[in-house]
Parts: C-alpha cells; sequence; structure tokens
C-alpha cells in the first residue's frame, strides 16, 4: 500500500521564500536567523490581518493570506524592525498611537532598505516627521491624524506588536534584538567600504562578525599587549570541528597555530574577550614548552588559575562563570602553583579545562616550535614595550615579571646553586696571628711576621648535608653533574667537611666527607627504590651534625612526602621533573 504524498501548500512556500529573503539582506538577516516565524492556524486572526510579532521574537503570520514571496519578505522585515528598533515595551501595550508612530519609522526604513515588495494597502507617500518615534507619538496624541494609520494596517488597524515575559531556548539563551540590529548594520557598513576598496568581490561575501569575532577585532585594533599575539593565531569557530574535538568553550594548538572556540558556549562579547585573552596567553608565555615532565592536565589547571587571576585584575573582558579562580593563589608563578596542587593529583586534575592541545612529544624540539617559541616571546614584549610607553592600563607585576624574564636566556642551575651558597656560607674574615709565623724577608730576617688563618672556631660549624637519591631510576650523568658542583662550591667557600647520606631502599651514612673527594672517590651503594625520609630522620639524630646546617638534596622525584622537620632545605632535581608534593625550600633543575 503506497502512503499519500503530502500535498505541497502554496502559501506556506511563498511565506518560507519571503522569509528566504530577508535571511540574504546583510542587515536583517541575523535577526531573522534568530527569529521563530509561524505559519498556521494555531493563532486565528482577522481576515484582513498579516502578521504581528512578540518581544521575544516570534513572528506569526495570517495564513489564509495569499502573497508572493515579496510581500511575505516585506512583512516579515516589518515586525523584525519592530524588534530592532525596540518598539515593543510592556508601559505601551496596546496603545495604537504607539504602534502607529512605529509602524510609520518601521515603513520609512523599509523604503529605504528595499527589502521586498509592499503590500497594496501598505504603500503611498510617507508622511514627513517620520524619524522618532517618541515626536511623532507625541505629535499624533495631539493631532490624531489619520494619514497615519494607513501603515499600521499590519493587523487591520489593530496593533501589531505585542509584549511577552523573556522567554528562550537553553541552547540560545536571551537575545538583545537593538544589539544584534546594530552589529548586523556595522558588518554591512564595512561589507560594503571593503567591496568599494576592492578588498571583497561582493558586498555581502564578508562573514558576518559575531561576538566571538568581534571580540578577535578587538584585540587586533585596540589591545597592542596581545594584539600581536592574536595575528599570528587562526580562529577556528566551526561547530562541527569542536564538537569533533570535545571543546567545550576554547582551546589553543601551538601546533596548529589555531584557536578554536564553541559557539554553543553563548557568550557575550566581554566573555569571549576574557576567553580569547586566556588562550592568547598560554601561547605567549610559552606554557606548553615549560610543561617539561609534569602532568599535562595538572600544568594546564595551574597555568590557568594564573592567568584568570590576571586577566580579572587587568579587567580585560568579563569573567565567565566556573573559570578556575582562586585569591589565595595570587602573587604565585604557575610553577608554585603546581607543586601546590599536587598535593589533591586527583582532585584538580577532574577540573582540567584541557584548553590547551599539547602537541606529540617529539615535536617540542624541533625548529618548527623553537621558531614560533621566539616568535612568541619577541611578539608579546614589543607588545609589552608599546603597553608601557603608551599607558594603556595596569598591568600585574607576576605578569610583567614573566614577559620579562622570557625575553632573558635563564639563569643556569649551576649559578643559582651558588647563590644559595653564598647566601648560607659567607667568606670566611682571616685573622693575623703569630701562632705560626711567615717566611720571613730576606731583607730583615731578624723579624718574625704573622701568617693569615681562619679562626678555628668560625671553621668547626660550616657543614652542609647531602641527601642523595641513589635508586636505579637516577642518571649517573645526573649525579656526576651534581656532586661535581657540590664539590668546586664547597671548596670555594671554605666549606671543608660534608655529611653525605647515600638513599634507596635504607640510608647509608656516609659520614663527613672532605669537599674535594666528593665529586671523584665517593662510591655510590644501593640503586634500589627510593626512601628519602629515613636519610632525613638520620641526620635529624645525628649528634655530630649541627641542627642549623642545611640539607641539599638530590633525587629524580620519584620519591615519597618529606618532613624536614623545619631545617634549611633546597631540592636539587632533573629539568622537566616536578615533585609530587609542595617544596618548602628552593628547587634547582639539573641540565
Amino acid at each position: 500500500m503506497n502512503k499519500k504524498q503530502k500535498r505541497p501548500n502554496p502559501a506556506l512556500e511563498a511565506f518560507q521564500a519571503g522569509c528566504g529573503l530577508v535571511r540574504q539582506n546583510p542587515v536583517l538577516g541575523p535577526l531573522m536567523e534568530r527569529a521563530e516565524p509561524h505559519f498556521d492556524d494555531s493563532y486565528p486572526m482577522a481576515k484582513d490581518d498579516w502578521a504581528w510579532v512578540t518581544s521575544n521574537g516570534h513572528i506569526y503570520a495570517n495564513s489564509h493570506r495569499r502573497a508572493e514571496p515579496g510581500q511575505w519578505a516585506y512583512v516579515a522585515a516589518h515586525c523584525l524592525l519592530h524588534l530592532a528598533l525596540g518598539h515593543i515595551t510592556e508601559d505601551r501595550e496596546g496603545d495604537p498611537l504607539w504602534n502607529a508612530a512605529c509602524d510609520c519609522v518601521a515603513a520609512r526604513y523599509l523604503a529605504d532598505l528595499h527589502i521586498g515588495a509592499p503590500p497594496e494597502e501598505l504603500t503611498g507617500p510617507l508622511p514627513a516627521n517620520t524619524r522618532e518615534e517618541a515626536a511623532l507619538y507625541g505629535w499624533l496624541k495631539e493631532h490624531n491624524d489619520p494619514a497615519y494609520f494607513r501603515f499600521s494596517t499590519m493587523s487591520g488597524g489593530r496593533t501589531d506588536m505585542s509584549w511577552r515575559p523573556e522567554t528562550h531556548s537553553w541552547w540560545r539563551g536571551p537575545t538583545d534584538w537593538r544589539q544584534l540590529f546594530a552589529e548586523s548594520l556595522r558588518d554591512a557598513l564595512r561589507s560594503a567600504v571593503d567591496y568599494a576598496g576592492g578588498v571583497r568581490t561582493e558586498p555581502g561575501e564578508r562573514k558576518k562578525m559575531g561576538p566571538i569575532q568581534r571580540a578577535q577585532e578587538w584585540f587586533l585594533s585596540s589591545y597592542p599587549l596581545l594584539g600581536g599575539v592574536a595575528s599570528g593565531f587562526k580562529l577556528v569557530d566551526d561547530p562541527l570541528v569542536v564538537q569533533r574535538m570535545n571543546i567545550p568553550v576554547a582551546a589553543i594548538s601551538n601546533q596548529m597555530r589555531e584557536i578554536y572556540v564553541n559557539p554553543a558556549a553563548h557568550l557575550t562579547e566581554q566573555e569571549w574577550r576574557f576567553v580569547l585573552a586566556h588562550e592568547y596567553l598560554h601561547a605567549a608565555l610559552c606554557h606548553e614548552q615549560r610543561l617539561g615532565k609534569r602532568d599535562p592536565e595538572l600544568w594546564n589547571v595551574a597555568c590557568d588559575y594564573v592567568i584568570n587571576q590576571w586577566l580579572r585584575d587587568m579587567e580585560v573582558g568579563s569573567m565567565p562563570q566556573d573559570v578556575l579562580f582562586d585569591p589565595e593563589l595570587q602573587g604565585l608563578p604557575a610553577e608554585s602553583v603546581y607543586d601546590l596542587l599536587a598535593a589533591n593529583l586527583r582532585k584538580y586534575k577532574r577540573m582540567a579545562k584541557h584548553d590547551i592541545l599539547f602537541g606529540p612529544p617529539d615535536w617540542l624540539d624541533s625548529k618548527d616550535f623553537v621558531d614560533l617559541d621566539a616568535w612568541c616571546r619577541s611578539t608579546i614584549q614589543r607588545g609589552l614595550d608599546f603597553h608601557d610607553a603608551h599607558s594603556r592600563g595596569w598591568l600585574p607585576a607576576g605578569l610583567v615579571e614573566e614577559i620579562r624574564a622570557l625575553s632573558q636566556p635563564p639563569i643556569p642551575w649551576d649559578v643559582k646553586l651558588a647563590r644559595w651558597f653564598d647566601q648560607r656560607f659567607e667568606p670566611l674574615e682571616k685573622r693575623r696571628t703569630y701562632a705560626r709565623l711567615s717566611r720571613r724577608q730576606s731583607a730583615t730576617p731578624h723579624i718574625p711576621r704573622p701568617s693569615y688563618r681562619y679562626e678555628e672556631e668560625a671553621c668547626a660549624g660550616r657543614t652542609f648535608g647531602v641527601l642523595l637519591d641513589t635508586s636505579g631510576s637516577m642518571d649517573r650523568s645526573l649525579l656526576a653533574a651534581a656532586l661535581g658542583a657540590i664539590a668546586s662550591y664547597s671548596a670555594a667557600r671554605d666549606v671543608n667537611r660534608v655529611r653525605v647520606v647515600f638513599c634507596d631502599a635504607a640510608p647509608y651514612d656516609q659520614g663527613y666527607m672532605e669537599a674535594a673527594d666528593i665529586a671523584g672517590s665517593v662510591r655510590v651503594r644501593g640503586r634500589g627504590g627510593t626512601v628519602l625520609q629515613p636519610g632525613v630522620e638520620l641526620l635529624e639524630q645525628a649528634k655530630d651534625f649541627p641542627r642549623e646546617a642545611p640539607l641539599l638534596i638530590i633525587t629524580d622525584c620519584e620519591c615519597d612526602r618529606l618532613n624536614l622537620h623545619g631545617r634549611d632545605h633546597a631540592f636539587l632535581v632533573p629539568r622537566g621533573r616536578s615533585l609530587p608534593f609542595p617544596p618548602k625550600g628552593p628547587v634547582f633543575y639539573l641540565e
């Protein structure tokens, strides 16, 4: 049995064709996309009615009317202008004089826009003074001229506007019709200027600019700090692409030089400015390069906390809801925030937004990445210089420090270690003494001369401890570099003895060793698991180890949390590794 085919409805097809003509218009097209036209019998109308519109964007057309598509385009555009010009208000609901004034203004706009063809009963010369609704409304209240009501027959002489409480679909959000109209006017003007200047081949070819594109354009034209970075990344706002990549709001890929944004997030232009600035700072501050061996998700969270705090303080756009923000982390760099978050790894990994799309590990050292890294550093530096030179606004000190640091080569780890030694071991002063005479001068052999010696009391407590991780995961070349640096700095600062403890599955106390013997003659024992806390306890209980002596811990970070009982300490760890707990002392990264 063949199914009955649905008979075509010429009236409905004409109405839909008229709405399609409005969608092609660069000024009213965006409004038609958000409106909801109806052409059915669910809302009965009088025979002479054409249509009426509600404040929440519903256009109800008379399904018993028969008209050409051009006429329906005129009717639909008339209804949209009521929304675009803010004619529908609750306080003037049902006022025929106000409706007549608004109809005249809408008819004047349609005469200039040349959209569709007006029905026969709506044609004729327009009255003067039809640009200002309020002025025309006041004149009508005084004169009540029937000529003005010729253009108020969209609903048979009745009001064709109805105010309704704001309702919207959860996937769309509320619509600011006046703002949408202003944006479409701006885009149409820009398209016309481009066409006149030969930039575009057709006036309507340029893509309509939504809040995302306007936010991006704001960085390029009005925010020099990040404008250079914004120019180097392509904006991808294809809903299918971001849906396939599972991106809820936005993400950035340094490898592809693209920023992915999800239009379904329905953020305002100010919120998109915040989001785009967030992604630009990820690239400008080289967060992907600084990942090292850290957990990518937790590192992403740490960087998000730092960036969101800066953008909030800088008042760049508006902070969206549900972003990562904690005032207690203010002033901390991303590395320090990561160490703090590592104490609760599972909790904070679940909060990751995944907005840094990390590339494969092998491309981090490629030439392309180095070029992009250098370009980002130089671009953000030039943006900062321009920002300061033209007093474009206040910037957080932490952000300025990071930008300045990126433009300078990093301080080598051995230089930082040398500074650590300088702070804890001040140079000793030599004293003249006759306890042991120096060689006599040949000119005056009968005169005894004193020699210079260090005070024994000062040298007695001049020592520190070395807790050395000797597990199988420690690289031998790193051990040699660390021990060699310790030996040379100890000798240079007159630290003659060092307390050395090896730790793997159990601690091995080597006792005090001469500084010169650490690098060459130390025999590493163990090479088993990694347990450092027993070594700390051993030094704490040692009666011959001063309580104020600092402790230097060399480990590959594959260890448990340490309790150092408040002792001054520092860590030497391989570059790219991170401790599984927030360190209280400085951390030096071996290379």
